[in-house]
């Protein structure tokens, strides 16, 4: 009458009970009062499936992810492919929009105003080829290195067209604000994208747990490889204007990392201004990191 239970009870006591209480209360009602055609019955997470045979079998419920409590061996030295980060991309602005190198890198009338930007639409993508973390003492203190690429975009508000500088003069106008009559802009921004490597120190406070509590610092080297204009407007429609734009070639930023057992935060802070003339901008990023590998190995798979 009875075949397969299924139910997602770790205490052993509590299952005894729960199957006394079953067999009781078939036992009382009468198995022939339950309706012929039912197949299945849930109580209080126990499925109960009906067949013709008495025979009852107990099987435990399969999660999606292991136990919160589930142990780990460490390894003396872990690799990670293909780390993903996705966040928000922002600076802090210095800059002395009076003083004569601001003038002359955006023209007369530069105020603080044109480099406004939409906070939630200027993304930061980083996307780490590999990352390695190597044991220095008892698996707490760990040596993490990677590399990757660093991908930032900055959409502003105001019409602002960066031009590439081609002819050899000293301290050309870079920056102008677009006023021609009639055009509306849809879209504005200033793609930066650096090749990265990334040196930190890190403390994993529960070693051996699967959902671990780790905290990282250090610092980040990157190589600037692209920079662009893109625009979207009303009588142009795309355009990109390509050029280094006296933005600095190498970034250096302070940089950190958070692993809260599921989730991974990660922040980083530039050491000095992007631009090496003209304004006065630190770069700052802030977002979610995705470890696919760490996300896997999570999953229940028994």
């Amino acid at each position: 009458m009875l075949a397969n239970i299924s139910l997602a009870v770790n205490d052993k006591s509590k299952r005894m009970k729960i199957r006394s209480v079953l067999i009781l209360v078939f036992a009382l009602s009468g198995a022939p009062q339950l309706n012929a055609q039912l197949d299945t019955l849930d109580i209080d997470g126990i499925t109960v499936i009906r067949d013709a045979s008495d025979t009852i079998v107990y099987e435990e419920k399969k999660r999606l992810f292991k136990k919160l409590d589930s142990k780990v061996r460490p390894r003396a030295v872990k690799t990670e492919w293909m780390v993903l980060d996705l966040g928000i991309s922002n600076f802090v602005d210095n800059t002395a929009y009076s003083g004569a190198d601001a003038i002359a890198y955006a023209g007369s009338g530069v105020n603080e105003e044109w480099l406004h930007i939409k906070p939630f639409k200027s993304r930061n993508v980083n996307l780490w080829f590999v990352m390695q973390q190597v044991n220095l003492v008892r698996h707490v203190a760990n040596l993490k290195y990677g590399i990757g690429v660093e991908l930032n975009n900055y959409h502003y508000n105001q019409p602002i067209r960066y031009m590439a500088i081609t002819e050899p003069v000293s301290k050309p106008q870079v920056i102008k604000l677009d006023q021609t009559t009639g055009r509306s802009y849809r879209k504005n921004k200033l793609a930066a994208d650096y090749i990265t490597v990334p040196l930190l120190l890190n403390f994993n406070f529960t070693p051996y747990s699967l959902y671990s509590f780790e905290l990282s610092g250090g610092v980040s080297v990157g190589y600037l490889y692209s920079s662009r204009n893109k625009t979207v407007t009303s009588d142009e429609g795309k355009k990109k204007e390509r050029g280094d734009f006296d933005l600095r070639p190498w970034k250096l930023s302070y940089i950190a990392e958070a692993n809260l057992g599921v989730i991974t935060l990660y922040g980083s802070y530039a050491f000095k201004n992007m631009y090496r003339r003209g304004f006065d901008i630190i770069p700052y990023n802030a977002g979610l990191r995705v470890r696919l590998a760490d996300l896997f190995g999570k999953l229940e798979t028994r």
